[in-house]
C-alpha cells in the first residue's frame, strides 16, 4: 500500500474509532504498540516502520496531534479535511 488512508467505525452514527493507515510493505504486521498522547496508539513493524495510527477516542483527536506522529516518523503532514470524517454524524 503506497498511501495512506483513515477508516472509521461508527456506532449510532458517531465514530467510536479510527485506524489511519500508513504507507506498507507488504507482509507488514504490528509487531509492537507506541503510546502517543490520548488515544492515539502507532502500530510499528518488526523493523520500526509505523504501520498505522489506531485513534481509540475519535472525538479528542486533533490534527495537530497526528502531524505531530507523522513528523516524528519523518512522515508527510495531512490537512484537517482528512481527519473531516471524525466530525461527522450520520
Amino acid at each position: 500500500m503506497k498511501e495512506m488512508y483513515l477508516e472509521v467505525t461508527f456506532r449510532s452514527g458517531e465514530p467510536m474509532a479510527a485506524y489511519l493507515y500508513l504507507p506498507r510493505q507488504e507482509g507488514d504486521r504490528s509487531a509492537r504498540v507506541e503510546k502517543h498522547g490520548t488515544g492515539l496508539l502507532v502500530d510499528l513493524s518488526d523493523d520500526g516502520r509505523p504501520i498505522g495510527i489506531e485513534i481509540a477516542i475519535p472525538s479528542l483527536v486533533t490534527v495537530e496531534a497526528v502531524n505531530n506522529i507523522l513528523e516524528a516518523y519523518g512522515l508527510d503532514r495531512i490537512d484537517e479535511a482528512e481527519l473531516a470524517p471524525l466530525r461527522t454524524a450520520a
